[in-house]
C-alpha cells in the first residue's frame, strides 16, 4: 500500500486535535490548517492535491443537529469538498458513506450486498442522515469526469477501538465504559438487534486500499460481517474485561434513528477487489481499545 508524503488535514479546530494527538501531529509530512466543509471560503483552496478523503460529518455529535441541519452538513458538505477536488486538480477522492443508506434490510437479508437497493423512507424526519448519504454518493458519481476526478464511495458500518467515544449511542463503546468504570453493564434494549466490528486499524488500512485502488464510481462495503448480537457483544465485553460485574438487560425497545434490527455488510465485492481481510478478531479488538483508552486517561 503506497502512503502520501505529505497529508494535509482540515479541522474546525486544529488546536484541540494538536491537544488530543500530539504524537500523531508530530509526524513528518503531515499539515493541520482551519477549515469548515460547510464554509466553502474556508477550504485550501489555491493548492494542489492529488488525492481526497472526505469523512467529515457528526457521526457522534448528529443527533444533536435538527434533521434539516444533519441534511444540510452532509449534502453542502460534500458538494464544498467535491467542488474542492476538481478545483486542486485531484485525482481520486475516497467518500466515507454510510451502511445506513441501505435502510432496514427485509427480513432473511442478515448481509447487505452493495446491489441492495433498498433506502431508508425519505419522509421519515429521522433517516436524515441515511436518506443525506445516499444524496451525497450521487453527488460523488455526478462529479467524476473521464480522465480527471475518481470517486470511490466506503459505505462504512460500525467499528470499535481506543478513539471510540464511550458516551453516545454506539453500544461497543457503552459496554467498555461500563466494563471499566461502572457497577454493571447496561444493555439499553432487548439485546436481540445483530451487530459486527471492525478494528480501527482495519478500517485505516481498509479505507487507504479503497483511496488507492477501489474503482471509480464505485461503493464498497467496509465492515466486519461476523455478527453478534447486542446482548452476546454485552456479554463478551463483560467475559473479557470484568468477569465479575453483572449484565443488566433494561429490556425497552430501541427507538427512533438506530432502531435498526440487523446492520451487518456483505463484505465480498472488498475482499475480492482488494484482498482485505477482518485481521483482528473482535475479543482481542475489545482488549486493545479497552487498553488504549486506559492509556489515554
Amino acid at each position: 500500500m503506497l502512503v502520501p508524503a505529505r497529508v494535509t488535514v482540515v479541522s474546525r479546530s486544529p488546536d484541540r486535535f494538536r491537544q488530543a494527538h500530539p504524537d500523531l501531529c508530530a509526524m513528518p509530512g503531515l499539515e493541520l490548517v482551519a477549515g469548515d466543509i460547510c464554509d466553502p471560503a474556508s477550504l485550501p483552496r489555491g493548492r494542489a492535491f492529488t488525492h481526497v478523503i472526505h469523512a467529515a460529518a457528526d457521526s457522534t455529535l448528529g443527533p444533536q443537529l435538527s434533521p434539516l441541519q444533519r441534511f444540510d452538513q452532509i449534502l453542502e458538505g460534500t458538494r464544498n469538498v467535491l467542488e474542492l477536488a476538481v478545483q486542486c486538480g485531484a485525482r481520486r477522492l475516497l467518500f466515507t458513506s454510510s451502511g445506513a443508506v441501505y435502510g432496514a434490510p427485509p427480513p432473511g437479508l442478515v448481509k447487505i450486498p452493495e446491489s441492495w437497493r433498498g433506502m431508508p423512507d425519505p419522509l421519515d424526519p429521522a433517516n436524515a442522515y441515511g436518506v443525506a448519504k445516499r444524496a451525497a454518493e450521487h453527488l460523488c458519481v455526478l462529479h467524476a469526469r473521464p480522465g480527471g476526478l475518481q470517486v470511490v464511495i466506503a459505505r462504512c458500518f460500525a467499528f470499535v477501538g481506543p478513539d471510540l467515544p464511550l458516551d453516545v449511542h454506539f453500544a461497543i463503546g457503552n459496554f467498555i465504559r461500563d466494563a471499566l468504570w461502572s457497577e454493571r453493564i447496561v444493555v439499553g434494549g432487548d439485546g436481540s438487534p445483530l451487530r459486527s466490528y471492525l478494528y480501527q486499524s482495519d478500517l485505516a488500512y481498509w479505507l487507504m486500499e479503497l483511496l488507492m485502488r477501489g474503482e471509480g464510481s464505485q461503493a464498497y462495503n467496509v465492515g466486519s460481517d461476523e455478527a453478534i448480537s447486542v446482548l452476546e457483544l454485552a456479554h463478551l465485553v463483560r467475559d473479557t474485561l470484568a468477569p465479575c460485574k453483572p449484565v443488566e438487560i433494561l429490556g425497552a425497545a430501541s427507538q427512533g434513528l438506530y432502531q435498526r434490527n440487523t446492520y451487518i455488510p456483505d463484505i465480498t465485492k472488498a475482499q475480492e477487489a482488494l484482498a482485505v481481510r477482518v485481521s483482528v478478531p473482535l475479543r482481542d479488538a475489545i482488549i486493545a481499545a479497552a487498553q488504549g483508552i486506559k492509556g489515554a486517561d
